[in-house]
């Protein structure tokens, strides 16, 4: 699948923060316009002082979470290990997972943020700005925000506050369990980011999606599985 490079990779630290707080004025945070029926999960996998970064993008039917389509790259990290700028490390590896999909999901979930960023553009909004799909992020753990513990029936959830503004929201997907971190990237708000997520359910607190592309960057790490 085709997306825009709306920047190049080789860049310093401060440009590259410089180039967030330019691209996050281009980031639209609106309801879904259109039916969500195919949705993928991306994720990537790497040693934070190695450039080898592994990168799984697996596509899932909505409906029944079926898979529709898996694509897994082994490629070199160029960019330093720089917390908040992580997308500019990860999303090269990812993009080029996403040049090898047959078809276009109608919405992408990442394991990792969006909103939810010290910018307010962590890799859910930086990857959905060059894909132009609706992108969210269901992280495993808080980068920014604060909230309080949601009621522990699957579920409930709680605002993610960062300086006032609401990034996200903290998700019950099983009984009692810890949550998800839920944030909108592109394209789409936090309620159906939300409900994306709990469509997604597997039985697991992973979503299928991440769970799932989470699933292949480890098999590939461990050279269980051929890229591509």
């Amino acid at each position: 699948m085709n997306y825009t490079p709306l920047h190049p990779w080789d860049v310093t630290p401060t440009e590259a923060v410089a180039l967030q707080q330019q691209m996050r004025q281009q980031i639209r945070i609106e309801p879904l316009t259109q039916p969500v029926r195919t949705i993928a999960g991306c994720d990537i996998s790497f040693n934070k002082f190695e450039e080898t970064v592994y990168a799984g993008i697996v596509v899932l039917n909505l409906a029944d979470l079926s898979v529709l389509e898996e694509v897994g790259v082994i490629s070199r990290a160029t960019f330093p290990y720089v917390p908040g700028l992580l997308s500019f490390r990860e999303a090269p590896a990812l993009l080029e997972a996403w040049e090898k999909l047959q078809k276009a999901p109608d919405a992408v979930m990442f394991d990792g943020h969006g909103m939810a960023h010290p910018r307010r553009i962590g890799i859910a909004a930086h990857i959905g700005l060059f894909i132009d799909r609706p992108s969210f992020g269901c992280g495993k753990s808080v980068l920014v925000g604060k909230y309080d513990e949601p009621a522990p029936e699957r579920g409930n959830w709680s605002p993610m506050r960062h300086y006032g503004e609401v990034v996200g929201a903290a998700l019950r997907t099983k009984n009692r369990v810890n949550p998800v971190y839920v944030s909108p990237g592109h394209r789409i708000d936090l309620p159906a980011a939300i409900e994306l997520t709990l469509a997604c359910d597997g039985g697991y607190r992973i979503p299928e999606p991440t769970r799932r592309a989470h699933n292949l960057v480890n098999a590939l790490r461990r050279g269980e599985r051929v890229p591509g």
